[in-house]
C-alpha cells in the first residue's frame, strides 16, 4: 500500500467514526428540537454557538489545523439548526381535532394549506364562498378555483356588514342560485364574515355545510372554531345567532402577510386574552416580545386552549364563559358608537386591563403597549352603562364576568352593571 492510499484509509476510518458521531449528536439536536417546540424557545442561541466553537477549538492541538476546525464545527451547527427548524416546521403542520357539535372537525394549520382546500374540504359541489372588500380577493378566488361550482360572494369590510339585513341577502342569493341541503357555505375572510356565513348556513334549509377559512390574526386565534355565529342588532354586538360548528377549518398563516401592523395587533389581543388566563408560558412569549416571530405557536397554543374548553362546555353554560374575558367591558365599549373607529382586539384589550389585579394589570400594560393596543378611551359613562345591561351573559340584574387574579388562572364571578362601571374608569380617559 502507497502513501496515498494510506492516508485515504485513515480518511475512510474517520469518515466513519465521524458518521457515527454525527448520527448520535443529531439525534441530540432533535431532543433539543423537540424540547425547544414544547417550551416555546427560539432555535437560535448565539452565545451558545460562540461557546462551542471556543471550546471545540481549544481541543486541537494544532495551530495550523484549528481554525479550520473551528470552521467544521460552524457547518455542524448550520446543519443542526436546519434540522431543528425543519422538525419545528414539521410539527407546526398541524391538525387540531374538535370534539363539539354533532361530529368532531379538523382544524388544519399549516402554510400554503390554502391552495389544498380542495384536498381538505369537500368542494366537489355548489360552494357559496363569502368574502369582504378588504380580503384580497386572491384568496376567496384560490377557493373558488377548487369549487365544482362557485359563488363567491363579497361584503363590505366591517362590522356594519355583520347585519341581519346582510344575512338575509346571503339567504335570498343562495335561494335564487338554487342552493340545497347538499351544498355548503365557505368563509374566507375575519370574524365578521366568519360569523356571518356561519350563521347563514345554520339557518338556510334548517342547516347546511359551513366552513371555514380564516385570514386575520383574530379569527385564526380565536373566532374560527367554537361555533359561535351571529349578527348585530341595534348596534348591540352578537345579539342574534346560533351555535353552529364548522365542518373543518384552514388556517393558513400566509394569508397573514398582507395584513397592516394594527390588525396584527388587532388579533394578538385575543392570544394574549387566552394566555392571560391560561397560558403562563404564552404570556411569556408575548412579554419578551415574541409573538409577531413567533406567531404559529401563539395560533396553535391559543387554538389548542380554545379546544379544550369549547369540548367542555359547547354552547357557554359553564366554563366556557371564561372566553369572554376582556370581552364584558370590551363589548360594551365597542357598543357605543361614537368609537366604532376601534377594532374589536383593540376593544378586548381595554376591557381586561379592569377586570385584572393590581399584579397582572402591572404586567399586562407594558405588553398591550408594545403591542401598540389601546390602554384607556374616551366614553360617556351612562352610554357605557347602557351597553352593559344589554350583555347577553347577564341575568338577573348581573353579568357573568371573569378576573385574572394571577397570570395562567381566572375565575368568574358575578357582577352588577354598577360594578362594572366602576371598573371601568381605570380606562376611561
Amino acid at each position: 500500500m502507497d502513501e496515498l492510499q494510506r492516508a485515504r484509509a485513515v480518511i475512510n476510518e474517520c469518515d466513519d467514526e465521524i458518521a457515527a458521531a454525527f448520527e448520535k449528536r443529531m439525534q441530540a439536536v432533535k431532543d433539543i428540537a423537540a424540547y425547544k417546540a414544547r417550551n416555546n424557545i427560539p432555535v437560535v442561541d448565539a452565545g451558545r454557538e460562540s461557546e462551542i466553537v471556543e471550546k471545540s477549538c481549544e481541543r486541537i492541538s494544532d495551530d495550523e489545523i484549528r481554525p479550520y476546525f473551528g470552521e467544521f464545527i460552524k457547518s455542524a451547527i448550520t446543519q443542526s439548526k436546519k434540522y431543528q427548524r425543519d422538525l419545528i416546521t414539521a410539527r407546526d403542520k398541524t391538525i387540531i381535532t374538535v370534539n363539539a357539535g354533532e361530529k368532531p372537525y379538523d382544524i388544519t394549520i399549516e402554510r400554503g394549506s390554502l391552495k389544498r382546500a380542495g384536498e381538505i374540504l369537500d368542494l366537489n359541489r355548489k360552494a357559496l364562498i363569502v368574502t369582504d372588500s378588504g380580503v384580497p380577493a386572491i384568496y376567496a378566488e384560490t377557493v373558488a378555483s377548487q369549487c365544482a361550482e362557485p359563488y363567491i360572494y363579497t361584503v363590505p369590510q366591517g362590522e356594519r356588514s355583520k347585519s341581519p339585513e346582510t344575512w338575509q341577502a346571503l339567504l335570498s342569493f343562495m335561494l335564487e342560485k338554487g342552493f340545497s341541503r347538499k351544498d355548503c357555505v365557505t368563509a374566507v375572510g375575519g370574524g365578521v364574515v366568519g360569523d356571518l356565513a356561519g350563521f347563514a348556513a345554520s339557518a338556510y334549509m334548517r342547516g347546511i355545510d359551513f366552513y371555514n377559512v380564516p385570514t386575520t390574526v383574530l379569527s385564526q386565534v380565536d373566532s374560527s372554531i367554537g361555533g359561535k355565529t351571529a349578527v348585530n342588532l341595534d348596534t348591540f354586538k352578537n345579539t342574534v345567532g346560533a351555535f353552529y360548528q364548522p365542518k373543518a377549518v384552514i388556517s393558513d398563516a400566509d394569508t397573514l402577510l398582507t395584513l397592516p401592523e394594527r390588525q396584527i395587533s388587532n388579533g394578538l389581543a385575543e392570544a394574549l386574552k387566552a394566555a392571560l388566563i391560561s397560558d403562563p408560558v404564552m404570556f411569556e412569549i408575548f412579554e419578551s416580545g415574541r409573538a409577531r416571530d413567533e406567531i404559529e405557536t401563539v395560533i396553535r397554543r391559543s387554538l389548542l386552549f380554545k379546544k379544550r374548553v369549547v369540548e367542555q362546555d359547547e354552547k357557554e353554560q359553564g366554563i366556557r364563559k371564561i372566553l369572554n374575558f376582556g370581552h364584558t367591558i370590551g363589548h360594551a365599549v365597542e357598543s357605543e358608537e361614537n368609537l366604532n373607529g376601534l377594532y374589536h382586539g383593540e376593544c378586548v384589550a381595554l376591557g381586561m386591563i379592569p377586570m385584572c389585579s393590581d399584579s397582572v394589570r402591572e404586567r399586562l400594560l407594558p405588553v398591550l403597549k408594545m403591542l401598540n393596543l389601546p390602554v384607556s378611551v374616551s366614553f360617556d359613562k351612562e352610554a357605557l352603562a347602557r351597553a352593559l345591561s344589554h350583555d347577553k351573559k347577564g341575568s338577573s340584574g348581573k353579568v357573568s364576568a371573569v378576573i385574572c387574579s394571577e397570570i395562567g388562572t381566572c375565575e368568574i364571578k358575578e357582577m352588577t352593571n354598577e360594578e362594572l362601571s366602576e371598573r371601568a374608569e381605570i380606562i376611561r380617559k
